[in-house]
């Protein structure tokens, strides 16, 4: 039995065997008969319809609970309420804020553990980003890929994948916001950590995707004033994107259009942030037939 609590669990060959799995036309009925428990502490927009619909398209029935509805860690240890969901479910995705909820659960679980989100890694989002790379560029070896903004969880496990792929990545954050010397020595153990630059224009230079995400996640809405300070001059706007003239864009969603990136950036023709977003459903499929053993 495998997890996925962050995109490391996986190694290359193993993501390129997702990957194919997400883009076939009649995935198998995995799922037929058995039902998927979809914790969130965390609302969401894409995590939840994604899970759903890949369950659904696996033959599949997803429950979907509230953190408050099972009191995670008041009511109930992690521990407890893994045990309890794999007695009804063939697996379970958890979107948390303590990346320790999803560890606990997955040491006790006989069944998958599938992290949907934490405040240390998304997984399933760069699975997405991953997919979408491929169908564009054709290939992730040799792809070079500048992030700016935030060097947060999405930042974390997009560094973690391009390096377990071959890809190059490039990375532009202000102090203090930048990825922690544990990020990267853990990104350097499966492959080169992502080069670091002080400018975003310097980072997006020759980049073959530039990719961004909000100043301000979910629980930080309180630093939100002074994180907008901080990112001064990191938007990924039109003036910004034209040092990478064959770059496309990407974005996990939710965007604020005038903050991280502009209207134009986003809305325009080099943006594929919809196809990204509806590769969270193909990619979360594919990793499902993955863990299935198909």
């Amino acid at each position: 039995m495998r997890h996925l609590l962050e995109i490391d669990d996986l190694d290359g060959a193993e993501i390129e065997a997702v990957l194919d799995r997400a883009e076939q036309a009649d995935p198998p009925a995995v799922l037929s008969g058995a039902g998927m428990a979809l914790l969130f502490e965390k609302p969401s927009a894409r995590t939840r319809n994604s899970m759903e619909m890949a369950t659904v398209q696996l033959g599949g029935h997803p429950v979907t609970i509230r953190g408050d509805e099972v009191g995670l860690g008041t009511r109930e240890t992690p521990e407890d309420l893994a045990r309890t969901l794999g007695c009804y479910h063939a697996a379970i995705g958890a979107r948390v804020f303590a990346h320790s909820t999803v560890e606990r659960m997955a040491a006790a679980s006989t069944v998958p553990v599938v992290c949907l989100l934490s405040d240390d890694a998304h997984p399933l989002q760069a699975l997405a980003d991953l997919l979408t790379i491929r169908q564009t560029v054709g290939k992730l070896e040799g792809t070079t890929v500048a992030y700016v903004g935030d060097g947060n969880n999405v930042c974390r496990s997009l560094c973690l994948a391009g390096a377990l792929t071959g890809m190059t990545m490039k990375v532009s954050s202000p102090p203090g916001h930048r990825l922690s010397s544990a990020d990267l020595d853990r990104i350097g153990l499966v492959g080169p950590p992502p080069s670091s630059h002080d400018r975003p224009a310097e980072a997006v230079e020759g980049a073959d995707v530039v990719y961004t995400d909000v100043w301000a996640s979910m629980g930080q809405e309180a630093e939100a004033d002074q994180r907008r300070r901080a990112f001064e001059g990191f938007t990924v706007d039109a003036a910004l994107l034209d040092h990478a003239p064959g770059a496309v864009f990407l974005h996990c969603l939710p965007a604020h259009r005038g903050e991280e990136v502009s209207a134009e950036v986003i809305d325009g023709d080099r943006s594929l942030v919809w196809q990204q977003a509806e590769n969270r459903m193909h990619s979360a499929r594919g990793l499902l037939v993955w863990l299935a053993g198909r």
